[in-house]
C-alpha cells in the first residue's frame, strides 16, 4: 500500500485461509497494515473465473438434457422372470392361512369406509342440529325483544 491510497488495489472478495484467520483475530489492524498475499491473488482470480463460466452456461442446452439419456432398454427377460417369481410367491403365501389375508385385508379397507360414512352422517346431524338450535334461538329473541335492538343482538 501506498501513502494516499491513489495506487491502492480492489480489496480482495476472496481469501486465503491464513488471511481469513487473522481477519478473525483483528479484523480492523488486518485490513489496514496487510498486503495481498499470492493466495488471495490467485482465490480472487479462481473466484471471478468461476462466476465467468457460470454466467456463460447455457443451462437450456440440449447437451445438458442429453447427458442422462438416452436411458438403458428394459430387460424384458428378466422382468418376465421376475413377474413369475412375484406370482409363485404370492400363490404360495395364498395357501393355508394365508388365503384368508388379502380377505382380512378388504374387509378392514370396508370397515373403515362404512366408519367414514358413518363419522361423516353423524358430523352432518350435529350441524343440523346446531342450526336447529340457533334459529329457534333467535326466533326466541325475536319474540322477547324490541325490534330496534335485534340487529345488536342477533346477527344473521
Amino acid at each position: 500500500m501506498f501513502p494516499g491510497g491513489e495506487l491502492e488495489g480492489r480489496r480482495p472478495r476472496a481469501l486465503c485461509p491464513a488471511c481469513r484467520e487473522a481477519l478473525a483475530r483483528s479484523p480492523i489492524e488486518t485490513l489496514r497494515s496487510r498486503a495481498l498475499c499470492f493466495q488471495c491473488y490467485r482465490a480472487g482470480l479462481d473466484r471471478d473465473n468461476a462466476l465467468r463460466v457460470a454466467g456463460q452456461i447455457d443451462t437450456a442446452s440440449e447437451s445438458r438434457f442429453q447427458d442422462a439419456l438416452p436411458f438403458e432398454p428394459v430387460n424384458r427377460a428378466r422382468l418376465d422372470v421376475l413377474r413369475m417369481e412375484r406370482a409363485a410367491a404370492r400363490a404360495r403365501l395364498r395357501v393355508g392361512a394365508g388365503q384368508f389375508v388379502d380377505r382380512r385385508r378388504q374387509a378392514q379397507i370396508a370397515a373403515r369406509h362404512a366408519l367414514q360414512q358413518v363419522a361423516a352422517q353423524l358430523q352432518a346431524r350435529k350441524s343440523d342440529d346446531r342450526a336447529r338450535a340457533e334459529a329457534s334461538a333467535i326466533h326466541a329473541a325475536e319474540l322477547q325483544l324490541p325490534e330496534a335492538w335485534l340487529p345488536f343482538v342477533v346477527s344473521r
